[in-house]
């Protein structure tokens, strides 16, 4: 039996067990703010024709094996099926735009838009990160072709004309061009800045709150238990962009968010090979119109990046400690500089949202940012580095920076640096930066 057939009948056997014919997940128990003993199935309109609608294969983890309690653990074994005898640990990419499927189309596998077995293990995997208290199954996660394929299908699928949504002022640089999308269908849209919680003053009437913490490139931090609570007790979801933190650093889930979300091309996969984006959430009924979104869009990723996605996932823990410490050493070292200003960094004691950030993360990433005196300083910067590529994105295992402000659309000086560590030694790292600075000081 190969590894797509022992999912299928995983999900199969489960289906039976609950005397469903579609791969329906056993109930579980009292989700957050349900308000009886069940939570329905999320459904999936699975086939080509639009053929009835199965569970998701990852609300029913089947036989996933156990995992430990720490992270290096559950990073290194999330996800990963029953071992069977003369089959790899992780089963390569299934590549298959259609399966077989004689009879009515039911089960998980039937159209390559919709399923396929390698998003089920990665998907599974994500989750178990995202949520590792998840004893139940209510956790879903679906993995989309990009981070913003993923953003885009929690906005677009949970808005309607009328609708408010509050978005950060100061969130990542492509969201303008969601606002402006968003504005077209009749959606109002308000922004605020993350700092001090600031979301809060526009919230009243909204139907969904977009939080970014950490924000990019800003690096503030607003307190998401807090707008959690202001906004469910005024009948707003809450979303929050997680790609800064990852699921080692910030679990969004657990602080009462009903959406997890993040972009795996950062530090979630690491190796800046590949584009990702994701989706995790308690609720079925989000979840339905979320998966119908990435149906109808056809945002989905290939089985290839999906697998070196999973892969990759190994080695997070590892990466995200060294990255983090790195990131510490950097921001230390340029504390004293006269000729760096707005250094922020959630680690720094000192910093404006490190307190917040203490209480609700558990790291606090890889990205340093600072100000240079001007754009032609930074560039100058940039160029005399040698172990840090001049590149945008962040999370990757090879250092990078990036002047900000040379893409628009964030509100930030001339001389703005982004600065992603990665996986050096933080002696060579260091000693590169300060190097670069002394000699471009004149």
């Amino acid at each position: 039996m190969t590894e797509s057939e022992r999912i299928r009948a995983a999900d199969a056997g489960t289906a039976a067990a609950t005397g469903s014919g579609e791969g329906t997940a056993p109930s579980p128990t009292l989700a957050p703010g349900s308000s009886d003993g069940t939570t329905p199935s999320p459904t999936t309109a699975t086939g080509d024709t639009g053929s009835p609608p199965a569970a998701s294969p990852t609300a029913a983890p089947g036989r996933a094996r156990p995992l430990g309690t720490g992270d290096g653990t559950r990073a290194v074994r999330a996800g990963l099926p029953e071992p069977v005898k003369h089959e790899p640990t992780l089963p390569g990419p299934v590549f298959a735009a259609h399966f077989h499927l004689p009879g009515d189309p039911t089960g998980p596998y039937t159209y390559g838009r919709d399923e396929n077995p390698t998003w089920t293990l990665l998907e599974r995997a994500i989750g178990q990160l995202e949520a590792p208290d998840d004893a139940n199954g209510v956790v879903e996660t679906l993995v989309f072709a990009s981070g913003m394929a993923a953003i885009s299908a929690v906005l677009f699928s949970q808005l309607r004309t009328g609708d408010a949504v509050v978005l950060p002022s100061d969130g990542y640089q492509a969201l303008p061009l969601v606002r402006e999308q968003l504005t077209a269908y009749g959606i109002e849209v308000r922004t605020a800045p993350t700092a001090d919680d600031a979301q809060l003053d526009v919230l009243d009437g909204a139907r969904l709150l977009w939080l970014e913490t950490p924000s990019n490139p800003g690096l503030d931090v607003c307190d998401v238990r807090r707008l959690v609570d202001a906004a469910h007790a005024r009948g707003a979801l809450v979303a929050v962009d997680n790609t800064l933190a990852t699921p080692l650093g910030q679990r969004p889930l657990d602080l009462g968010a009903d959406f997890s979300v993040a972009s795996g091309t950062k530090q979630l996969t690491g190796h800046g090979d590949l584009l990702l984006g994701y989706v995790t959430c308690r609720d079925a009924e989000p979840a339905a119109a979320v998966r119908r979104w990435r149906k109808i869009v056809g945002a989905i990723p290939g089985p290839m990046e999906a697998w070196l996605a999973h892969r990759s996932l190994a080695t997070l823990q590892l990466r995200v400690d060294r990255q983090n410490a790195n990131a510490l050493a950097v921001a230390e070292a340029l504390r004293g500089r006269a000729d760096v200003t707005g250094l922020r960094y959630p680690g720094l004691p000192d910093d404006p949202s490190h307190k917040i950030a203490a209480r609700q993360m558990r790291r606090f990433g890889c990205v340093v940012s600072f100000v240079l005196p001007s754009r032609a300083r930074a560039d100058r910067f940039l160029d005399a580095l040698r172990l840090v590529d001049d590149a945008t994105s962040f999370g990757g295992v090879r250092s990078t920076a990036e002047r900000r402000g040379r893409w628009g659309g964030d509100a930030v000086p001339e001389g703005f640096i982004r600065f992603s560590a990665g996986a050096e030694d933080a002696e060579d790292l260091v000693a590169d930066v300060l190097r670069a600075l002394d000699e471009t000081a004149v």
